[in-house]
């Protein structure tokens, strides 16, 4: 009697034509063009609810071709497009794939109408070298948008979710991907796929074991701005014969301060279509000094401190007042060796004057506006610190005298210092996909297709870089919509109805 309540408690497996592992900006796009395509959907999502790194980013789509852009008499195409993107390689073009370049380019200008069609709202295009062109379009009000339109868009259409569901591994049925096992609620669980499985779980920028493999050890100790992103999917294909490319870059390990209490106010923002609607005509029709002071708040609550600050002076030191010593681009990786792993960014009077007004800024969002000291300190007031003496700096950011006295050396003598922090090191997202083609589909070493598996956005970089604002994004909803549409027009069977779970997202 006690067996079989036991095995009656035990759910049958879910069952879709389509499975899509993560629900952040690519598994949402997904998700959305395989229901469109007449497939049955169901996504697993390891957090609470959708979002993923696509819901924590600054919001950006760089894009060719706009009504933005045409508004603004700006004449452009995805050819030039194409061909700056080569102009942020540097000594990695050599890495870049070139031809998934060419796909971003060309598929992004019908990808950001589309967003428009589900009622997301930019403001732009603004201007990013070594683009020719202004390109780079903000999403209003805050990234949340993304996250807000599309799930609602797909669970209108007959997508469903399995939250706090973690993908364990892959099943493998006739020589094709045939499903997923996930973790839900302390127990095994299984999805079945009868066309295929879409993995679009992101970057692995907080799994230490990846970063150790393909970064090295001290890159292992930097955390990732997205505790979720711990690399699931390319461990899983990487079982069955895929590889990882690119897996040693990343952006970062750069420097951020502390978030505010109850994070960004930008992001607390709702994500309404009116509030985005106003937020656009107010930035077509104000003057740029009105728009100023609230484009620097969310400058200064969510980007990184310039490395100009250390090239003209400031010290970082560590949480006892320490000094941190490294070049500018290795200061973050250095801090993260000390612990707790968290610092200042510390300065004299003479090396503050210089970022009281330009040239010179604290932090900037290119094209669009700059964040000085007087910005932090009106703005940020729990990270800035201002004092006559070290003695007093030290006691105010709770340093040691001796050390802090000892990391200024000679300008320890001098009259007035100022600190911002506390400042922790992150990585904000990798390079790392998985090996695909053109189709999106995932390649062993040998370079086949795995059957019945594909790969969108970071998990599906396939060599990609995306280096400059606004081309994750792209490269997210680009991806996302082409790998969902050819995973539901993938050869195999047909899923009957999908099966309900009680875990089920409503």
């Amino acid at each position: 009697m006690g067996e079989s309540r036991q095995q009656a408690a035990v759910p049958a497996p879910l069952q879709a034509d389509v499975v899509i592992v993560g629900a952040g900006g690519a598994g949402l796009a997904a998700a959305i063009e395989a229901r469109a395509a007449g497939a049955s959907v169901w996504v697993l999502e390891k957090g609470g609810a959708p979002g993923g790194s696509t819901a924590l980013s600054v919001g950006s789509v760089t894009c060719t071709g706009t009504r933005l852009q045409r508004a603004a008499g700006i004449d452009d195409d995805p050819v030039a497009h194409w061909e700056d993107m080569a102009g942020f390689d540097g000594p990695l073009l050599e890495r870049d794939n070139r031809a998934l370049a060419r796909v971003l380019c060309e598929e992004i200008p019908a990808t950001f109408s589309w967003l428009e069609a589900h009622g997301v709202r930019f403001a732009g295009p603004f201007p990013e070298p070594p683009h020719r062109r202004a390109r780079m379009h903000n999403v209003l009000p805050n990234s949340r948008a993304f996250v807000h339109h599309l799930a609602r868009a797909a669970r209108r259409s007959g997508v469903r979710f399995a939250l706090r569901a973690r993908a364990v591994r892959l099943l493998r049925q006739d020589g094709r991907v045939a499903g997923v096992v996930y973790e839900q609620d302390a127990r095994e669980q299984v999805v079945q796929a009868a066309r295929a499985v879409v993995l679009a779980s992101g970057d692995f920028t907080n799994s230490p074991e990846c970063k150790r493999r393909f970064m090295g050890a001290d890159a292992a100790r930097v955390p990732g701005v997205n505790a979720l992103a711990t690399g699931d999917g390319q461990r899983m294909a990487e079982s069955l014969g895929a590889i990882v490319l690119n897996g040693d870059l990343a952006l970062g390990p750069e420097l951020r301060f502390a978030p505010p209490d109850g994070g960004s106010w930008v992001h607390r923002l709702p994500p309404s279509p009116l509030l985005a609607a106003a937020m656009a005509g107010a930035m077509r029709k104000l003057p740029a000094a009105w728009l100023r002071p609230f484009i620097v708040r969310f400058i200064a609550t969510a980007l990184a401190p310039s490395l100009q600050l250390f090239e003209l002076g400031a010290l970082l030191v560590d949480a006892r007042g320490q000094a941190v010593s490294a070049p500018p681009a290795q200061l973050a990786e250095a801090l993260a060796a000390r612990e707790p792993g968290s610092g200042f960014i510390v300065m004299d009077w003479p090396t503050a004057q210089r970022f009281r007004a330009p040239p010179h800024s604290v932090s900037t969002a290119p094209g669009i506006a700059y964040a000085y000291l007087d910005d932090y300190a009106r703005i940020r007031p729990r990270i800035h610190f201002e004092a006559d003496s070290v003695g007093g700096l030290a006691a105010a950011c709770g340093m040691s005298v001796t050390a802090l006295e000892a990391a200024l050396g000679e300008r320890a003598r001098g009259a007035g210092f100022v600190a911002l922090g506390p400042v922790r090191p992150v990585f904000v997202h990798s390079e790392g996909g998985l090996a695909v083609d053109e189709a999106h589909r995932v390649l062993d070493r040998q370079g086949r297709p795995l059957a019945g598996l594909y790969a969108a956005g970071s998990v599906g970089q396939g060599g990609l870089l995306l280096k400059g604002h606004g081309h994750h994004l792209a490269w997210a909803f680009v991806s996302g919509r082409r790998a969902g549409r050819n995973a539901a027009l993938a050869a195999g069977g047909t899923a009957g109805g999908a099966g309900h779970s009680l875990a089920e997202d409503g």
